[in-house]
């Protein structure tokens, strides 16, 4: 009954400071590319530069299969990819970088990596529009497909929640985390669909990174744009469970917890 109690508190108290998130969430876009002569620019900017280098460095050393032509394959990763790596590099931070918040005034505190991912879903937008033009220069029409693109979306942002609201816990008890996270995050790309197909990768190595909840993710985004394929396969909905649930406890920890974070931050 406890757990029940908290859990409706954890989503009114979402609701009654739904202003709050709107407003941390319009000051951290302003500050991301304050003085910024490109500004929303470098949304787009970054992953096209990492899509063309990518592009020449893998259709030179490997041929890979991947049903679609490369630069849109390796983009299409990268923008999904890109959305999740920001978010929680923004999100590990996001406590101990507002200590006077955090110490001082009362509100639900998972507010600051949720703004982190709100902000990092504002690039994700912008830099979508490049995939738009892709999909128009190589002639490729979305299908009727298109419409369990919500359904995809939702279980990205369900994932990076969960992930972001556990790194900034994580963060705040140990400062460690934001380390580590630097080098699991470089390493957990090369083990996602990102840039390559992960089916043809065989051994303990190809089952680990298929296990990985991100590729079924990458892949389903393919799926559902490019490829014009229903997206629902058993990985896709294995990802789906990880994703909610991950969510769901880390959510209720963090709520758990919040009230410890202002004598250890």
């Amino acid at each position: 009954m406890s757990a029940l109690t908290d859990v409706r508190e954890m989503v009114h108290e979402q609701y009654q400071y739904r202003e709050l998130l709107y407003q941390m969430t319009k000051r951290d876009l302003l500050l991301r590319y304050k003085q910024s002569v490109m500004g929303f620019g470098w949304a787009i900017f970054m992953p096209v530069i990492n899509t063309i280098v990518f592009t020449l460095v893998f259709q030179r050393a490997v041929q890979f299969n991947t049903g679609m032509p490369y630069p849109l394959f390796a983009f299409t990763g990268l923008l999904v990819w890109n959305f999740f790596a920001s978010s929680l590099k923004f999100a590990v931070n996001s406590l101990t970088t507002n200590v006077s918040l955090v110490t001082k005034v009362y509100f639900p505190r998972e507010i600051f990596p949720f703004s982190a991912v709100i902000v990092c879903f504002v690039d994700f937008a912008v830099a979508s529009l490049v995939l738009i033009v892709m999909m128009f220069w190589y002639h490729i029409v979305p299908t009727w497909q298109l419409v369990w693109l919500p359904v995809v979306l939702a279980i990205h942002i369900s994932f990076t929640l969960g992930v972001a609201l556990m790194l900034a816990m994580g963060n705040l008890f140990y400062r460690d985390v934001k380390y580590l996270f630097e080098i699991v995050i470089t390493i957990w790309m090369f083990a996602t669909s990102v840039l390559y197909p992960v089916e043809g990768i065989g051994g303990r190595l190809g089952m680990v990174m298929r296990l990985n909840p991100m590729t079924p993710i990458v892949d389903a985004y393919r799926d559902v744009l490019v490829r014009g394929q229903f997206p629902f396969t058993p990985d896709l909905a294995a990802a789906a469970a990880v994703s909610f649930l991950t969510l769901g406890l880390a959510w209720f920890y963090f709520h758990r917890a919040e009230f410890q974070f202002a004598e250890n931050i």
